[in-house]
């Protein structure tokens, strides 16, 4: 499988998801303006990569930073270039958080340790995020029983974190238990994340699989060929409520509808516990051209109005479990997710001291 991103040579290196799954080329980014940029531009994607390459932004743009510019400054302009790039996404947030706290404690160093300190944390982000979404899988691979079907949207693989996957890490935990499973990857309109991507990492796997188009969910459902839903998310609230790639929602109401259990896989990172409910999650809206092509072919009129959000948030008591590295959530959700943050918070704390 492809590494979704990297730091080598002191540059960042990320493999370009709007090539694929026909071409495998690698971009390089110089400095964190060009990283910003590929995030914008859904060179890479998904929450947890996404916070991944912040913190790499972050880490380069320091390491760029001249020793005669005012680096509070400076620091400030390159952490917030990076937050305007998807405000969906917590982990984007998560990972600024974490490099800002990391340069507070760190700025009576010198400029060079400072900037080994910058890289240092980045790394460590990169590496624990694959761990986490090893958890996850460990977690959820319990959900999935001999000879299920499994539906999954958009694409939370390794190509949308750091490496294993949140979503998908649960798919291959059942898989490597040598569980006898299927996988339906619909397209995931308009970006085709889940045709383009998840159905190459799928295969890539080996697990069986069958692709859709996103409107053949219900269809299948109501014949008995889907067991479960499993998706990713890019931002959880207090409560429960889940922003996801847009067309989640619907899946949501069609599992409730006949029956079929419904679960969100992700990272205590991705939970806001700043945000009470889903709606104070902000929802991103991305350029209409997306809408008015496929794969770069226009498919309508160019001057016909699109609407394109890029994400829903699926209401908490749509969801049958939330699968995180800390275990399995049930409804009512508050009361676990703040003993997660609490348990979370205390052994970060242990380890700083």
């Amino acid at each position: 499988m492809l590494p979704t991103i990297a730091w080598k040579n002191d540059r960042v290196i990320i493999v370009d998801q709007r090539k694929l799954p026909f071409e495998e080329i690698y971009l390089e980014c110089q400095d964190y303006q060009e990283v910003a940029e590929a995030i914008e531009k859904m060179v890479i994607r998904g929450a947890p990569a996404i916070g991944v390459a912040a913190a790499f932004g972050v880490a380069l743009g320091v390491l760029r930073t001249g020793p005669d510019e005012n680096l509070e400054w400076k620091f400030d302009q390159i952490c917030g270039r990076l937050a305007r790039t998807r405000p969906t996404a917590r982990n984007l947030f998560w990972a600024l958080e974490r490099m800002r706290k990391i340069f507070g404690e760190s700025r009576q160093l010198s400029l060079g340790e400072l900037r080994e300190r910058l890289i240092r944390e980045a790394l460590a982000i990169e590496e624990e995020d694959v761990e986490t979404n090893k958890r996850i899988g460990f977690f959820g691979r319990s959900l999935i029983k001999d000879g299920d079907s499994i539906l999954t949207h958009c694409n939370a693989g390794a190509l949308a974190t750091a490496g294993y996957g949140t979503a998908i890490g649960i798919i291959r935990a059942a898989f490597e238990e040598r569980k006898k499973i299927h996988v339906f990857v619909d397209e995931t309109r308009p970006f085709l994340q889940g045709a383009r991507l998840t159905a190459w990492e799928i295969d890539k796997l080996g697990i069986p699989m069958t692709l859709i188009t996103d409107n053949m969910a219900g269809w299948l459902m109501k014949k008995g060929e889907i067991q479960l839903v499993i998706t990713g998310a890019d931002r959880i609230a207090r409560n429960g409520d889940a922003a996801n790639k847009i067309g989640t929602y619907s899946l949501a109401v069609l599992a409730g509808h006949h029956g079929i259990p419904f679960y969100m896989a992700a990272s205590l990172n991705t939970f806001d516990f700043s945000r009470r409910n889903g709606g104070e999650i902000p929802i991103e809206e991305r350029p209409p051209q997306e809408v008015r092509e496929a794969c770069g072919f226009a498919i309508t009129l160019p001057h016909i109005q699109v609407r394109n959000p890029a994400f829903d948030v699926v209401p908490a008591k749509l969801i049958t479990a939330i699968i995180s590295d800390r275990g399995i959530a049930r409804p009512p959700y508050s009361k676990t997710l703040v003993a997660w943050r609490t348990e979370a918070k205390e052994k970060g704390g242990k380890r700083n001291r």
